[in-house]
This record gives structure tokens, C-alpha cells and sequence, in this order.
């Protein structure tokens, strides 16, 4: 079974290949048209610190946020993308095979695939599947500090169906407002809707995002940082989600610190709540997750230690087999970018 899963995995790999490299062949033949193909891959290692690596029930005891779930050595996903830029239009296909795209998507190892028209020198419009506004953190590891993901990314979209505007309104201000399907549904078989928002200024963001109670419900978030030095960056990300009474909260930060031209070593510390309709008493968990990042040439070495603390809930086992309010885990992950 694990054979067969990996050699579907190669084939649909060495298919969306041939695709895409017949497709840059017909590119070059035009003058005013680019294609350019890019992606990245990943795997990694985690074992438990304080549990045991043996499943529980059938799952690996783990963090309870998405993806690098697994014990020993694990997959990540495969990257793929293709952008094709016109003079005024363009697309994007960007393709993932593996079990962390895998998780991240609804079907067809599609993670987006969209179009776009500049309009005007500030206007934008785009349409089609792109990966979510809100949040620090994305579904590939290439856009992250932390290989891990936080309890705010694992709870809000991933992505979203629709079609969005993107305005240049000074060089500091931005704004995007947005139609989409309910967050995460490509196809829309409910005739409902979400509206979506971005105001940016300077690098800080205030997103939000809107359904009427279909699935998210309401959410409210910022996201930005800040170089407080050279060598010394400040990441912030806070969000509240709210569907009739149920939905969750949170903050995070994420100080780096750039040791070298090769290494920077970055802390994520998280207090996350869930949010009950009813429940007075809401289990909440501060997550501290501390990551290196080195590099070497398009390869890059990540070593993390996690540590996840619930107030109130007991999710895990610890060496003993008894229910536990904590964890603690390590990893290593290698990601490839080209």
C-alpha cells in the first residue's frame, strides 16, 4: 500500500513535469509572454521528548496543529509552480503532491490556481483558488520560520475560491476586498458566500473575513512585524474567529534574531484559546516553539524544539502511557527551494 501510494505520487510528479515543460517550450515561442517555474520539496524527522512515538488509538501523538505530525522520518510535500506573465495578464498554477499539500487541499493537488489582470498601475483583480489573506503563517514551508505550525494558522482558512481586488492606494497604504465561497470549498454547492477584506499599511496588516455563519463564521486579524535592529525582527500575529459563540482566539509572537548570512535562530511563542458557546471554562495552550534555519546554497536545515502546555485539557499521553496537559517534541526538517 505504501508502495503503490509513493509510486502515485512519482507519476502524477513526472506527469505535471512533462505538462509544464511542454508548456515552457510553447512559452519561449512567445516574445511578450514569460513562464517561469518554481517550487520547493520537503521532509523531516520528529520524535516525541515526553510520549512515546507509538500511535495512540491510530494517531501519532502530536501537536494538535497541521501538518509534521508524524514520528520518524516523514514526507512533506513537493512544490510545484507555474506563473505565466503577460504584459497585463497573467496566471498561476501551483501544484502539491504529498502529505502536507495534501492536507492543505480539497482535490486535484491543486494549492492555487488563478488569473489576473492588472487593470491599472494600482488596480488588480484575480480570480480562481489563492491561498489565504489571514494569518503570519502559510501552507508551505518556504514561507515560514518554524517548520511546525501554529494553533492560529491550524484553525483559520487555508485558502479560498473566489474573486479578489488588490489596490495600490499610496505607497504605504493597500487594500483588497474580496467575494469567495465559504472558506476552503472550491466547489460551491450551498449558493452561500463570504466577503473578505485587507488593509495594509507599511508592512502591518488588518485582515478580516466574513460568512454569515456558514463556516468561519467571523474573523478579525492582524498580522505584521517589525525590524527593530539589523540583525533582530519582531513577527506579530493575533486573531479572533467568532460563529454564533463558537470559534477560537489568540496571540503570537515571533522574535528572530540573524546570527550569520547562513543562520538565524527564531522563537514562536503562542497562547491560543477555544472559544465554546456555553463553556465558561475554555481549554487554552501556550505553545513555545524554538527553530534554527541554515542554509546552504537552496537548501535549508531546520532543527526544532516544541513545547505545547494546555491549561485545562489533558490531549496527550506522556511516557507512561497516562493523559497529559503537555508536550514536548523535536524535529529536523530539510526544505529544498528552486
Amino acid at each position: 500500500m505504501k508502495l503503490n501510494t509513493t509510486t502515485n505520487y512519482l507519476k502524477k510528479i513526472s506527469f505535471s513535469i512533462v505538462m509544464l515543460s511542454s508548456a515552457l517550450i510553447f512559452a519561449q515561442e512567445e516574445e511578450d509572454k514569460k513562464l517561469e517555474i518554481s517550487g520547493s520539496v520537503d521532509a523531516y524527522f520528529r520524535t516525541n521528548l515526553t510520549a512515546d512515538d507509538k500511535a495512540s488509538e491510530g494517531e501519532p501523538i502530536a501537536p494538535l496543529t497541521s501538518f509534521a505530525n508524524e514520528t520518524g522520518f516523514a514526507l512533506g510535500m513537493a512544490n510545484i509552480i507555474a506563473s505565466y506573465e503577460g504584459e497585463k495578464t497573467g496566471a498561476v498554477a501551483d501544484l502539491v503532491f504529498g502529505p502536507r499539500g495534501e492536507q492543505a487541499i480539497t482535490g486535484l493537488n491543486v494549492n492555487q490556481l488563478y488569473a489576473y489582470w492588472n487593470v491599472s498601475e494600482g488596480t488588480k483583480l484575480t480570480m480562481g483558488r489563492f491561498n489565504t489573506y489571514l494569518g503570519y503563517e502559510v501552507i508551505s514551508p518556504v514561507g515560514n520560520f518554524n517548520y511546525s505550525t501554529s494553533h492560529l494558522f491550524s484553525s483559520g482558512p487555508f485558502s479560498h475560491t473566489g474573486l479578489k481586488a488588490d489596490f495600490t492606494l499610496s505607497d504605504d497604504f493597500s487594500l483588497m476586498l474580496a467575494v469567495m465561497n465559504v472558506t476552503d470549498v472550491d466547489n460551491n454547492l450551498t449558493s452561500k458566500y463570504a466577503l473578505g477584506a485587507q488593509l495594509g499599511y507599511a508592512g502591518q496588516y488588518l485582515n478580516l473575513y466574513y460568512d454569515d455563519k456558514a463556516n468561519l463564521g467571523f474573523e478579525i486579524d492582524y498580522t505584521g512585524g517589525f525590524d527593530l535592529s539589523d540583525s533582530f525582527y519582531l513577527g506579530i500575529n493575533g486573531a479572533y474567529a467568532d460563529n454564533d459563540g463558537n470559534g477560537f482566539a489568540g496571540v503570537a509572537l515571533y522574535p528572530q534574531i540573524k546570527a550569520s548570512e547562513t543562520a538565524t535562530f527564531g522563537l514562536r511563542g503562542e497562547y491560543f484559546t477555544e472559544l465554546v458557546d456555553g463553556l465558561d471554562d475554555e481549554a487554552s495552550v501556550f505553545a513555545t516553539t524554538l527553530t534554527g534555519s541554515f542554509t546552504v546554497e537552496d537548501l535549508t536545515i531546520k532543527p526544532e524544539v516544541r513545547l505545547d502546555a494546555w491549561s485545562n485539557d489533558e490531549p496527550f499521553l506522556d511516557n507512561d502511557g497516562d493523559p497529559s496537559k503537555s508536550l514536548s517534541t523535536f524535529l529536523i526538517a530539510a526544505i529544498y527551494s528552486f
